[in-house]
């Protein structure tokens, strides 16, 4: 089965951008998640703005290796807060029910984001490099 891997790549993107968003418009749903004794707004803002960056990343193709790893490697370290949240008489998540959904629903996202960084990867080392001239170098190739 081939997958489309720009529009897995450019979707993935887009929801991590506007997740990131949401948790500036609405902290407080982010906050059980995360434990007592850590601050809370900054720790949601900042996970905001990571997940902001690095799905605006996965657009640009300089970045878009590191970008795509870094997600993947978020989407991992979110998954304890998940599983812990499965276990707690009263959901971060909304209920036992959501919490349940949500668990496997990281695994996809992890599944989802490691595919992702793997095509950018497979993708990047086959590619060619961009020959970028020096200032006073010809662009044109002569044949000798």
């Amino acid at each position: 089965m081939h997958l489309n891997t720009t529009w897995l790549r450019n979707i993935l993107g887009v929801l991590m951008i506007l997740a990131g968003i949401q948790h500036f418009r609405d902290p407080a749903m982010y906050g059980p998640f995360i434990p007592d004794a850590l601050p809370k707004n900054l720790i949601t803002y900042l996970s905001g703005a990571v997940e902001i960056l690095l799905g605006t990343g996965l657009f640009i193709r300089r970045i878009r290796p590191l970008a795509s790893l870094g997600l993947l490697i978020l989407m991992i370290a979110f998954f304890p807060l998940h599983v812990l949240d499965v276990f707690r008489e009263a959901p971060a998540i909304g209920s036992k029910l959501l919490a349940y959904i949500r668990l496997p629903l990281q695994f996809v996202l992890i599944g989802w984001a490691w595919y992702v960084n793997r095509q950018i990867v497979k993708t990047s080392a086959t590619a060619r490099p961009m020959h970028r001239p020096r200032d006073g170098q010809d662009v044109r190739r002569h044949r000798s």
